[in-house]
C-alpha cells in the first residue's frame, strides 16, 4: 500500500502538476512544437504533454524498481559540507537503494524512465516530424529536472512539515526509515 501511495503523489501530486505547469510555459514561450501554436489551446497542449511525460517517466520509474527489486526514493546524505552533499544528489538521480543493506547501486530504471516518457510523446502525440533524436533531447532535460529536484530536497528540505517534503517521500510520508 505505501508503494502505491508513493507512486500516486509522485505521478499526480503537486510536482509533477507544477513541473508540467512550468515545463509549458517555458514550451509556450519558445512556441515548441509551433504546430501547437499560442493562446490557451496551445499551452493546454503542452501541458498535457508536459503532465504525459512526467507521467510516464514516473509509471516507468516505479515499474521497472519493483521489477528490479530497487528503492528509488531519494535520501537524504549523511555528510557535512556543500560538496559531499551536492556530489550525494547529482549521484543519487542515477542510483537506487538495493538488498536487505539498502546499499546504492548503479539504477537503469532511472536511467530509461525519462527517456521512456519522451519517446512515448515523440511517437504518441508529438507532429510527426519529431524523432528518437528529438526524443533524447527531452529526455535529457527530464533528466536535469531530476538533477534540480534532488538538489533541492538536499539543500531545500525543512522537515516533515516542509512543502518539499510533501513533493517527495523523503523518510516523511510514506518512506521505510534508513
Amino acid at each position: 500500500m505505501t508503494k502505491v501511495l508513493n507512486y500516486s503523489f509522485d505521478a499526480f501530486g503537486p510536482y509533477p502538476v507544477g513541473v508540467a505547469l512550468f515545463g509549458a510555459g517555458i514550451d509556450q514561450e519558445d512556441n515548441s512544437p509551433p504546430e501547437w501554436k499560442q493562446g490557451v489551446e496551445g499551452y493546454s497542449r503542452r501541458f498535457g504533454s508536459d503532465f504525459g511525460i512526467e507521467l510516464v517517466s514516473t509509471t516507468t520509474r516505479y515499474g521497472l524498481s519493483e521489477a528490479f527489486r530497487e528503492d528509488a526514493l531519494y535520501y537524504h546524505c549523511d555528510c557535512t559540507g556543500v560538496i559531499p552533499r551536492l556530489r550525494h544528489a547529482v549521484f543519487s538521480t542515477l542510483t537506487a537503494r538495493r538488498g536487505e543493506d539498502g546499499h546504492r547501486t548503479f539504477s537503469l530504471p532511472a536511467l530509461i524512465a525519462p527517456y521512456a516518457g519522451s519517446m512515448t510523446a515523440v511517437y504518441g502525440w508529438y507532429p510527426s516530424r519529431y524523432d528518437a533524436k528529438d526524443a533524447l533531447r527531452i529526455g535529457n532535460h527530464t533528466m536535469l529536472g531530476y538533477v534540480g529536484a534532488n538538489i533541492g530536497l538536499e539543500f531545500f528540505y525543512r522537515g516533515p512539515h516542509s512543502l518539499l517534503s510533501r513533493m517527495h517521500l523523503n523518510n516523511a510520508h510514506g518512506a521505510p526509515d534508513r
